[in-house]
């Protein structure tokens, strides 16, 4: 990390993935199986309207949001902050970041998923996220446990 500890946020791409990767091995737990694989990642980056948006901390990427959007609605597909990297305000940059971007490009109306009880729950909500659905048992954890995904919504 640089001394300042400043943080900063960048498009990035597909050969960011490695790192991309790192952070979220490091930030999902797997015992809730949400973690998207490499070749999911992959696959998505150069399809239209998706972006990356890598968060710095220094030279070390410290988290990132994956996005898309399509017909005027922005979806916020993965946002991962590394556990050293959590509480310093990069999951809230993140998000800003999606917001503004999605904005940019036209949405009107923004989503997301999240596992029910996952403690990003609150930052979703304080941007204003309101719950609009449940997807029953979506999550498939370790030894079949079974998690509900919330889908939350918001205007642009």
């Amino acid at each position: 990390m640089n001394p300042a500890g400043l943080l900063t946020l960048a498009e990035g791409g597909a050969p960011d993935l490695d790192a991309v990767m790192a952070v979220m091995r490091d930030s999902f737990d797997p015992a809730y199986g949400e973690a998207w694989t490499a070749p999911q990642c992959a696959g998505l980056l150069p399809m239209p309207g998706v972006w990356l948006t890598l968060a710095r901390l220094g030279p070390e990427i410290a988290g990132f949001a994956l996005a898309r959007i399509v017909a005027g609605e922005a979806e916020l597909l993965l946002l991962a902050v590394g556990h050293g990297a959590q509480r310093r305000g990069v999951g809230t940059s993140l998000l800003k970041r999606f917001i503004s971007v999605a904005k940019r490009r036209g949405a009107a109306r923004l989503h997301l998923e999240v596992r029910d009880g996952n403690p990003a729950l609150s930052l979703y909500r304080s941007a204003g996220f309101e719950e609009v659905g449940r997807r029953r048992n979506y999550y498939h954890g370790v030894g079949g446990q079974l998690y509900d995904a919330l889908t939350l919504a918001r205007r642009a």
